[in-house]
């Protein structure tokens, strides 16, 4: 049994540094998480939902609003929705970013939050080409695609709890 595929994969697998997390939260006021970033140009990815609304949300509801302000204390994105959102940016400074999630109403809402860090090596820093082939940083890159595909399913379980606790809201309201 050769062994160099093996070690390709193994080493494809410690070439991608990321992580990620995912949090049930109750936004009363305001709720803020913070997420350390290692590398300057990491992509920063995630989403919200907001779960379930205690007030009937209607057209003229402010929604929640998320603000990411990185480790120099300026926004780096903002969103306001009602029902949730994706969200990616690229950190061009490492450090701690801060998350904070604003409900101008006074009933507490609940909402699904996801965040993944994720740093692909290139080339120029790792061992010599003649100690990787290309193949190695195309695994690396697809490793980071599969934790998007991944992350997008999470998206859309959450928003589908979200539908199906309204439509039981609904049903119970007739």
């Amino acid at each position: 049994m050769e062994l160099r595929p093996w070690i390709t994969v193994l080493f494809a697998l410690a070439v991608v540094v990321a992580h990620s997390h995912a949090l049930l939260m109750t936004v009363h006021n305001t709720e803020c998480v913070w997420e350390d970033v290692e590398f300057d140009g990491d992509v920063v990815s995630g989403n919200f939902v907001v779960l379930d609304q205690e007030v009937f949300w209607g057209s003229e509801h402010p929604g929640i609003e998320l603000i990411v302000t990185g480790p120099d204390g300026r926004a780096v994105h903002t969103t306001n929705t009602i029902d949730g959102e994706k969200f990616e940016f690229i950190a061009h400074r490492r450090g701690r970013y801060k998350f904070c999630f604003h409900n101008p109403l006074s009933a507490p809402e609940q909402l699904t939050f996801y965040i993944h860090v994720g740093h692909v090596i290139g080339v120029e820093e790792l061992a010599r080409d003649e100690h990787l082939k290309p193949v190695d940083v195309k695994i690396s890159q697809l490793s980071e695609a599969l934790e998007l595909v991944s992350a997008e399913i999470r998206y859309l379980q959450n928003r589908d709890l979200r539908h199906r606790k309204m439509m039981e809201n609904l049903d119970r309201s007739k």
